[in-house]
């Protein structure tokens, strides 16, 4: 069933420079967000991974580590940059955008110790899980396949 808000919703939408977080349990395991399903955001009522928007000024990292300590409480985390993706909405009344994703593995008693300040729901999601969903963000779909078959690409 799609998310209310998904295909109905007139709002406009502002992009920016993000920054995304593929947290990773000891086991595997991947710990993602579900968006609230409101009007006027990107993919209301999706699974995502957790992060935000870049501001003005700000280094990526630094937003990455804002970002996690807003929405789970998470502060001290280990980021390793993984990979950057390019947005050109220029040609629909955008700008050029960017998105880095950066792996964050995490303990589990760290993992027990977060609380969620942004979203519906977080969980975490084994690989078949993962790709089994349908409303999945498709940039966070292809970054965590990206990261899951990272030995495989030459």
């Amino acid at each position: 069933m799609l998310p209310v808000h998904f295909i109905p919703d007139k709002s406009p939408l502002t992009g920016s420079d993000a920054v995304a977080a593929l947290i990773v349990s000891e086991d595997g395991r991947y710990l993602l967000q579900l968006r609230d399903d409101k009007p006027g955001i990107w993919y209301p009522g999706h699974w995502s991974c957790f992060g935000g928007a870049v501001n003005d000024g700000e280094r990526p990292l630094d937003a990455l580590r804002r970002e996690l300590e807003e929405e789970l409480e998470f502060a001290g985390a280990e980021c390793n940059e993984f990979t950057r993706f390019d947005f050109d909405l220029q040609r629909i009344n955008g700008r050029k955008l960017y998105r880095i994703y950066y792996e964050v593995p995490v303990r589990s008693a760290a993992l027990s110790r977060f609380v969620l300040h942004e979203g519906r729901d977080m969980r975490l999601f084994s690989l078949a899980e993962i790709f089994d969903r349908a409303n999945l963000t498709p940039y966070d779909s292809f970054a965590l396949w990206l990261h899951a078959s990272r030995g495989r690409i030459r």
